[in-house]
């Protein structure tokens, strides 16, 4: 899911607002309830933050503007909430735009006040919107108006018109327009990445240096990274990807430009199994080989938002001990994955339960998976030669033309997962068609156990289908 920053005051029913805001997403609608708090305490927790005033709105977007993606804007809003009292921003506000200056009488003072803080309400949405797309620079089809006050819309219009800036369509809030606008946004699979990356970047960063395990995969004292190093790292990679993209246009080279810098310190590491764990073997051997081909190939011109997820979520995993639960970053990231396998079906399907183990052959086919020092045969002149399966990639790699094998190659950075932490695998001898073109080697499938840690379980399940697809 994306990230949404809604400022609205809920003059009418919360519960009925929500609804037709945000109808259109998957969220429960259970959590859209009557009072006005306990939906914005529900929505936070699926990434959708409410401010219910100008001043508190104006506040989110001057200091946390970097938690959201999306931003939903009524036009008419109250100055500041009843709870609460007016601050300096929104007095300074006044002052520049609406010419008021402080009576010296406070009872003046405060009929002034809620004369100019009447004016403001008609022009809240106005102010934000400059604020946000002027002052900070914010993309302005990141921004949905909605308003159910069509009579304070010309306030709203002319403020726009005076200031010589196009006015952006103002919606009502029931308009089909409105769940449309917010489904799409809420969904793009370019911003869940961007989010979930930069939600990943943050929990990293707090984790403490006995959690760093990269420096374990480096030889060279002088080459191991120290945490200050890491902090470094992670701020590049959290800021790397722009909130706004031509996505057809830019997306493909941002995305090979951020694994570029995601794989570059496998560059003095080498593959290793760490703690009698399988997974950061073939967690380090993936980072490994895509840092290699980067270098050396064209493999990543076509890599997808889903792709480049599964590589972090990889790198983080083999960088740093994150225990065995999925952290909320990784579910995040794992929501790219469409058709995804249930749990109930991939315990069935792969679990260490003996009596199914001869029966693994699960779309019909053999699949390609074999235990973690699995041979391949791969052709020799006139003689076969037994090899690992991220050894006969590489192989593959280096014989392959510039450019061409992609979709076959970043396939196998998913079914090396499987290889090499699989329980085991029968070997099944390849004809001579696919041994040329490294199409459809055959291993059917013996049991991935179910057992593993819950974060290897849902990581195997959301990406089976794109494994073996």
């Amino acid at each position: 899911m994306s990230y949404f920053l809604w400022i609205e005051d809920f003059e009418n029913s919360p519960k009925i607002t929500a609804t037709e805001v945000l109808g259109g997403i998957n969220i429960d609608e259970q959590q859209f309830a009557n009072k006005k708090q306990q939906l914005k305490k529900n929505l936070e927790a699926q990434g959708i933050y409410i401010e219910l005033s100008f001043q508190d709105g104006l506040g989110f977007i001057r200091q946390n503007l970097g938690k959201i993606d999306y931003i939903i804007l009524d036009i008419d809003l109250a100055a500041y909430s009843q709870d609460d009292t007016i601050n300096t921003d929104v007095l300074a506000l006044l002052e520049t735009f609406q010419d008021y200056q402080k009576p010296v009488d406070e009872k003046e003072e405060e009929q002034r006040l809620k004369e100019e803080c009447a004016k403001l309400k008609a022009l809240a949405g106005y102010y934000l919107y400059t604020e946000l797309v002027v002052e900070l620079g914010f993309p302005k089809q990141h921004i949905l108006f909605c308003s159910n006050h069509g009579e304070n819309s010309t306030s709203t219009r002319d403020a726009f018109k005076t200031a010589k800036i196009a006015l952006p369509t103002i919606y009502e809030k029931s308009a089909p327009e409105v769940q449309a606008w917010v489904k799409t946004c809420y969904e793009n699979p370019y911003s869940r990445l961007r989010r979930g990356i930069i939600e990943g970047c943050r929990h990293l960063k707090t984790l403490s240096e006995d959690k760093l395990r990269f420096k374990d995969f480096v030889k060279d004292p002088e080459k191991k990274p120290s945490l200050e190093d890491f902090h470094d790292y992670l701020d590049v990679l959290e800021q790397f990807l722009p909130l706004s993209i031509h996505e057809n246009k830019d997306s493909t080279s941002l995305y090979k430009l951020f694994i570029r810098i995601l794989a570059h310190e496998w560059e003095a590491a080498e593959p290793k199994q760490l703690n009698s764990q399988k997974e950061l073997f073939a967690f380090s051997w993936i980072m490994k080989m895509t840092r290699n081909w980067l270098a050396h190939s064209k493999v990543f011109e076509q890599l997808t938002p889903q792709d480049v997820a599964y590589l972090f979520i990889v790198n983080m995993r083999a960088m740093f001990d994150l225990g065995d639960d999925l952290l909320p970053y990784e579910k995040h990231l794992l929501s790219l994955f469409t058709n995804v396998i249930s749990a109930d079906e991939m315990t069935n399907r792969i679990g260490d339960n003996p009596k199914k183990r001869n029966e693994r052959n699960l779309t019909g086919r053999n699949i390609p998976l074999v235990e973690n020092y699995a041979l391949l045969l791969k052709a020799t002149g006139n003689t076969w030669q037994a090899i690992n399966y991220h050894d006969a990639l590489n192989n593959l790699q280096k014989h392959k033309e510039k450019g061409s094998g992609s979709e076959l190659l970043i396939k196998g950075l998913y079914q090396t997962f499987w290889f090499l932490t699989s329980s085991g695998g029968v070997y099944i001898p390849p004809n001579d068609d696919q041994i040329k073109d490294f199409a459809a080697l055959n291993y059917q499938f013996k049991y991935f156990d179910y057992k593993k840690p819950e974060y290897l379980f849902e990581v195997a399940r959301h990406i089976y289908t794109r494994s073996f697809s």
